[in-house]
């Protein structure tokens, strides 16, 4: 696939409410600069990125979705570690054709970090005048890392959803927790309940504890990894039927973890 000149995130849906989804991982464009550095193989970029995470939050009420690879810049690391610079700083992979990457194309990468914090600041600002908030962190992660006719891992300690939540403040917000957790693992899929645990493998990363620094009174930011269950982590296979059972799943969380959010505000 070739890169694209897509802009580098985008806000949609309606704002005026206390509840966001972001997809930050599961954009897969590049920048031409970006792209004439990079050695990494598509095939290998795509599965360590997190395709259709944006169709997995489509139905809650306001939506940002990133565009750009995660290996152009990762938006949920700190500004400092956001640009991969050397294989250990990417599961051990070869991403460029030179190391370090030139100093000019690391800026306008680490650009698109500052342009993301300030332009979501900005909206979440808006939002936090309101009252306190959710912000859904929608990730994927993979099962087969063995091979493409290898076993998964185990389920015991895989969850479907992964609900992370290590930079929060449970003693205030557990309830909303537990009403989303509760709410979506109750749901009813075609594969039987969704497995929803807490902070198994994953307690989220830079863009929960931003929220939770930025907003410590207002903000609410659950970290969501769903296992690629819904794909062919290996070919990059969408099951859509399954994508759309979870999108369901996750919209009809909404209503009731806003209601949990009112009930834990007010006390």
């Amino acid at each position: 696939m070739p890169p694209t000149s897509n802009d580098a995130f985008s806000f949609d849906g309606d704002w005026s409410g206390q509840l966001v989804a972001t997809a930050i991982h599961t954009g897969h464009d590049l920048r031409e600069e970006t792209a004439s550095h990079m050695v990494l193989d598509e095939a290998t970029r795509l599965r360590e990125e997190d395709p259709f995470t944006d169709a997995i939050g489509a139905a809650c009420p306001a939506r940002l979705v990133v565009h750009r690879s995660r290996f152009e810049v990762d938006l949920n690391r700190a500004r400092e570690e956001a640009v991969y610079r050397r294989p250990e700083d990417a599961w051990d992979l070869g991403v460029w054709r030179e190391t370090p990457l030139p100093d000019d194309v690391t800026e306008r990468s680490l650009a698109i970090h500052d342009a993301f914090y300030a332009e979501l600041g900005e909206r979440l600002d808006r939002v936090a005048e309101r009252g306190p908030f959710v912000l859904y962190d929608v990730h994927s992660y993979n099962h087969r890392r063995d091979g493409a006719d290898e076993p998964e891992a185990p389920g015991e300690d895989n969850p479907e959803v992964n609900v992370g939540t290590g930079s929060l403040d449970r003693d205030r917000w557990g309830d909303v927790v537990d009403t989303f957790m509760t709410t979506l693992g109750g749901t009813q899929t075609a594969g039987g309940e969704i497995d929803v645990r807490e902070n198994v493998r994953f307690k989220g990363a830079h863009l929960c504890a931003w929220v939770h620094g930025r907003y410590p009174d207002h903000g609410i930011a659950l970290a969501l990894e769903f296992k690629k269950t819904y794909m062919d982590e290996w070919t990059g296979q969408p099951d859509r039927a399954r994508i759309a059972a979870l999108a369901q799943a996750l919209g009809e969380t909404v209503d009731p973890v806003l209601r949990a959010l009112g009930s834990s505000s007010a006390r």
